[in-house]
Order: structure tokens, then sequence, then C-alpha cells
């Protein structure tokens, strides 16, 4: 068994994470591609595979179990963070990755192709400019953006009517983001996250259209 894998196990024990031996491979076999491809394309500047782990794959699965629904879309998903980890936890839900960036797609293709992951759909766009079908998604992620407020204003056209959810995952929590938020977007659920070995915090902001 190889180190990393040895690792991840090691950091999924510290969790309440119900993870095969399927989706270990596949969560290993991702960074590996992700540290291959990274020294071409620079995808992150995470350069320590080991570090990808806690601070890529952790960061991405701990939120799996805060999940409602059967479609989401991670918009600015970049190399495919969280929304390749998660589709990966979550083979029956589906899941748009969108990014503007032509490289980042490629990747993205490429990994779904050696990992055999078929419940990920790679877009190239940019997310003011794409139009997510008339029924929208349950979840509306986001990891990268630079604020909420952007986030929701850029995405409001995304989430499912009435039920569909914005799901920002942030660090410190976001004061005076949320205060700026629009009218008619409010915040319905903060949750702490508990990432083994990450320093500071983390937090999921679970946000929704009012009415």
């Amino acid at each position: 068994m190889n180190s990393l894998r040895v690792k991840l196990d090691a950091l999924i024990a510290q969790t309440d994470l119900d993870v095969s031996e399927r989706q270990r491979e596949q969560l290993v076999g991702y960074v590996e591609l992700l540290n291959k491809w990274n020294k071409a394309y620079n995808l992150t500047s995470v350069r320590d595979t080991s570090d990808m782990l806690v601070k890529h794959i952790m960061d991405s699965i701990v939120v799996s179990p805060l999940l409602v629904g059967e479609r989401f879309i991670d918009v600015g998903t970049g190399p495919g963070l969280p929304g390749i980890p998660l589709a990966i936890m979550n083979p029956t839900k589906s899941f748009v990755l969108l990014d503007s960036l032509g490289k980042r797609i490629r990747f993205i293709k490429q990994v779904l192709h050696e990992l055999n992951i078929t419940n990920v759909t790679p877009v190239q766009s940019r997310v003011e400019e794409f139009d997510g079908g008339e029924d929208g998604f349950d979840g509306v992620l986001s990891r990268a953006f630079a604020s909420i407020t952007d986030m929701v204003e850029w995405c409001h056209h995304l989430p499912r009517a009435k039920t569909g959810v914005f799901l920002a995952l942030k660090g410190q929590l976001p004061q005076d983001e949320i205060e700026q938020l629009p009218e008619w977007c409010s915040v319905i659920d903060i949750k702490a996250l508990k990432v083994p070995e990450l320093e500071g915090e983390r937090h999921l902001v679970i946000l929704s259209r009012k009415g």
C-alpha cells in the first residue's frame, strides 16, 4: 500500500465518514493525477501530496454528509475542488463542474477518464453565462469564490426554485460578507467543519432565497 493511501486512511479514521475501498483508491488516484499535472499546468499552489490530502481531499469530503438532494454544481471548480472528491463520495448524485479555464477542464476530463468517474459533467464557461437548465440545482457549491456576496450574485440563476441552496466553503466565518448579502438571500445555517490536521477554521455557509 502506498504512503498516500496510508495517510488518507489515517485522516479518514479521525472522522465519522464512511469511505469504501474503491472510493479511497479514487481519492488517492485523484491526488496522484493532480500532482502529476500540476508540474506543467500549475493547477494548485499546494505542492506536497500529503498536504493535498488534508487541504484538498479532506477539506472537501467533510462536506459530503451535508449534501441534500441529487443534482449539484461546483462553480469555479479549478482542478475539480470540491466537486471531484464529493462526486467520488456520492456516486448516486450528479455534479456539474464549471470553470472558465480550458486547462482545468482538460485536467478534469482526464481524471474522469482515468478514475472511471461517471457522475460528473465538466463544463468550460463563465458562471454568469451558464444556463443551469429548467430545473436548477439542489446545491450550488463554491470553495474558491472571492466572497459569498459575489457567489450569490453571479450564481443567482442556478439553484432549484424554492428548495435549492448555496453552499459556500469558507475559512473563518466571514461576518462582513454575510452582512452585505442582497435582500433576496439569507443564511439558513452555518456548520463548523472539522478537518483533520488542517490549521485554521473551516465553515460551510448554507444560504437560500427568501420566500
